[in-house]
């Protein structure tokens, strides 16, 4: 192989593409081509689970700090996902306290318990209901909102923010439409968060804002409000389309739910789920030196592109990668990323969605069933999920 040779360049793969069925274009690109650069998205794509784990391992190689994401401009904010080392340490740790196992014991599992039985309550047994609008999302947002310090923000506005965010920060062709709907969010946010900021310093709780806020050493307030919204971007879409994902899987497999439901292994479910389907399919990190790649150059300044949805599909690593098998013997699934930057609510979602929320449901309507599993629409290529899930609830 020549020297300095680079990553071939594919110019047929759209961002379309990869919004509607980016699972076929990854097992190509696993099979012929691992290492590829993907001129619509302006990326080098790695689609081997083991490149993707590295690259998520060596931030001293591969920085979160990608100024060519659309993210900055869609946060107006330089956030903690775009930061290494010491400065992404002291963000992620300001807001830890609140989302430390014993906190979510304490506090989260107990009110996510509530609020399961209340939302769950809502639904009319025997009717054809769009679980996910109905269920999913709220349920995301109303614990994520009690977590960040603000209860007062409605459950619409908080899926509102957080799909604004997450099309901004996922708007790689840079079109003007997705941000405009992003600055507004980001208005709305910061006038109800600085009224919470006042409220949790004359009454502090355990929420992530009154730690922050109340801190020995605050991080800047800047940045407590780029860390809240960075939550609201990533801590609804994750367990919604994670308790989406898993309820569509078990409906179209149902000899895997009856056992499941006998022996209550719900946790191994919710991470075949987030496996099957990765919330968050891919990640960009830019390179700080030259480095080689399956034996392909990647100059410095580059921007790799980790799919850990292909990652969670590798052959090397999973049998049926394709099928929802809440039995494989080993899970090793990327979906909550690797290194540093490990997503800081994995647990929190485990706790709600895979400890409580599965169960609840199931046993609230044991004999739901999907109507027609054509009619559920999949949709998204940097966050992804089902965007309707019409059941039978019974």
């Amino acid at each position: 192989m020549l020297d300095h040779q680079l990553a071939p360049l594919d110019e047929a793969i759209t961002i379309d593409q990869l919004t509607v069925a980016p699972y076929p274009i990854y097992r190509r690109l696993r099979a012929e081509a691992p290492v590829m650069r993907v001129k619509s998205v302006g990326r080098t794509f790695l689609t081997k689970a083991s490149d993707c784990k590295w690259v998520k391992d060596t931030p001293e190689i591969f920085s979160s700090d990608d100024p060519n994401t659309p993210m900055k401009r869609a946060f107006l904010a330089h956030t903690l996902m775009r930061k290494d080392g010491k400065e992404h340490l002291a963000e992620r740790m300001s807001m830890a306290p609140a989302l430390m196992p014993k906190t979510i014991q304490e506090v989260w599992t107990p009110l996510y318990r509530q609020f399961a039985d209340e939302y769950l309550d809502r639904l009319p047994r025997g009717e054809v209901v769009d679980l996910h609008r109905d269920l999913s999302a709220p349920i995301a947002a109303r614990i994520l909102a009690h977590i960040l310090g603000i209860p007062e923000a409605t459950d619409e506005q908080m899926i509102f923010w957080s799909q604004a965010l997450i099309d901004g920060a996922g708007n790689f062709g840079w079109l003007p439409g997705p941000f405009e709907v992003s600055d507004r969010a980001n208005a709305e946010m910061d006038l109800m968060l600085a009224k919470a900021i006042a409220r949790v310093r004359a009454e502090p709780d355990r929420s992530a804002l009154s730690v922050m806020v109340n801190a020995e050493n605050p991080i800047p307030e800047s940045q407590m409000i780029a860390n809240i919204k960075i939550a609201i971007g990533g801590g609804i879409n994750e367990p919604r389309d994670a308790l989406s994902t898993i309820v569509f899987g078990f409906l179209t497999e149902p000899e895997q739910l009856e056992e499941v439901r006998r022996t209550a292994k719900w946790g191994p479910a919710f991470e075949e789920g987030v496996r099957w389907v990765a919330p968050i399919q891919a990640s960009s990190r830019l390179v700080m030196e030259d480095v080689e790649i399956r034996g392909f150059h990647i100059p410095k300044g580059d921007t790799v592109m980790t799919i850990q949805a292909s990652a969670n599909h590798d052959e090397e690593l999973f049998d049926h990668p394709e099928r929802f098998d809440v039995f494989r013997a080993k899970n090793p699934h990327q979906a909550f990323g690797s290194g540093p930057h490990h997503c800081g609510g994995a647990h929190i979602a485990r706790r709600t969605v895979g400890a409580v929320m599965l169960e609840a449901l199931f046993e609230r309507f044991p004999n739901m069933t999907l109507p027609d599993p054509e009619a559920v629409l999949w949709r998204g290529f940097g966050f992804r999920g089902p965007i309707n899930l019409p059941v039978r609830l019974g």
